[in-house]
């Protein structure tokens, strides 16, 4: 009897022993089985963008990723940031993804860091008004809004010595035109700080030396390459548009520039009336003998270096003569009344 009960117990613990194992094997294999599929993914693949802010935690950056059904347990995604020593590796951006990705696949993008922002082309003509500037800008970035610009642009707040003093009230004249790749997610304040340091670049080669000789500063320079800007047809008139401004200047006379008068003008208006010319305004060169208070837009080089370096000719008047835009240039009034009659004006 002895012997039998010894028996029934050892084959009892055995059992148990057995169960236990079993019960063990279950475990571990659900256990297993729940981490392959918390970490792993199935289903359709979507492109999804998932924006991670500044300072994000591994765990919160998993429910962002759980949220937008880009992998299935974001504490999946946290166990395994933290058993790779992976938390400084999480950066803040904006990042392509997609749904159902791995874990594995989710933590290699965003530890790779997000890729650089798309760039967008912006083209600024020369000649444009910083109002202009704005819209063409807020019509190609997404988080400029055009009159915010232009209230920026008019806040007095740049400057750029020594083209662009203190307190000038306007960048006027010096957002250079060029065609530029911003960001997409560029603000109002970077675009003109670019714009800005595109002038002084291109400004540096060009010999500023001789605006004291023509009696100008830098910034009454630009505000005659504004001038030149807007009145040139062919860059061959140019020099000549420029020396009919300093002659006019030295000897005392209204420049009497057109787009002087379309800059005052509260609207667009190209074709000028009589009315029109007696507009008053600072900026209205026939009525006033002296350069206007800012510059009536952005000159670009070719402009600038005119401004500089005027033709050698003692021109006092230039009319258009045919429709590529090209002038003729006369000495005296009479030749000048001779012009537009040829000209039909």
């Amino acid at each position: 009897m002895r012997g039998g009960s010894r028996r029934a117990r050892g084959s009892a613990a055995r059992g148990t022993l057995v169960l236990f194992l079993i019960l063990v094997v279950l475990l571990v294999g659900g256990a297993a089985g729940a981490y392959w599929w918390a970490t792993g993914a199935s289903g359709a693949s979507e492109p999804v963008t998932v924006e991670i802010p500044e300072g994000a935690s591994a765990e919160s950056v998993g429910h962002l990723l759980k949220d937008a059904e880009v992998i299935r347990s974001a504490l999946a995604f946290r166990v395994m940031v933290s058993v790779r020593g992976l938390g400084d590796e999480i950066g803040a951006g904006t990042y392509p993804m997609s749904t159902n990705m791995t874990v594995e696949e989710a933590l290699l993008v965003i530890t790779a860091g997000p890729p650089p922002p798309e760039e967008v082309e912006v083209t600024i003509p020369e000649g444009l008004e910083v109002g202009e500037i704005a819209k063409t800008v807020a019509d190609s970035l997404p988080r400029v809004e055009a009159e915010g610009f232009r209230r920026l642009a008019e806040s007095g707040g740049f400057a750029l010595p020594p083209y662009l003093p203190e307190g000038t009230r306007t960048v006027e004249g010096f957002l250079f035109p060029e065609t530029y790749g911003f960001p997409g997610e560029a603000e109002a304040d970077e675009v003109v700080l670019r714009l800005l340091e595109q002038f002084e670049q291109e400004a540096a080669g060009l010999p500023w030396e001789k605006a004291r000789a023509l009696g100008l500063s830098p910034y009454e320079v630009v505000i005659v390459a504004s001038m030149i800007e807007r009145e040139a047809g062919i860059d061959a008139d140019r020099p000549k548009i420029s020396a009919v401004i300093h002659n006019r200047l030295e000897q005392g006379m209204p420049l009497q520039i057109d787009a002087t008068i379309q800059y005052a003008l509260p609207e667009d208006n190209r074709l000028l009336t009589e009315e029109d010319y007696e507009y008053p305004s600072p900026y209205n060169t026939y009525l006033h003998a002296e350069l206007p208070p800012t510059p009536i837009g952005s000159p670009g080089v070719a402009s600038l270096r005119a401004a500089l370096e005027p033709a050698d000719e003692d021109y006092i008047y230039f009319v258009v003569v045919d429709d590529s835009g090209r002038h003729a240039f006369a000495e005296t009034y009479d030749e000048f009344l001779r012009l537009k009659d040829q000209a039909g004006l």
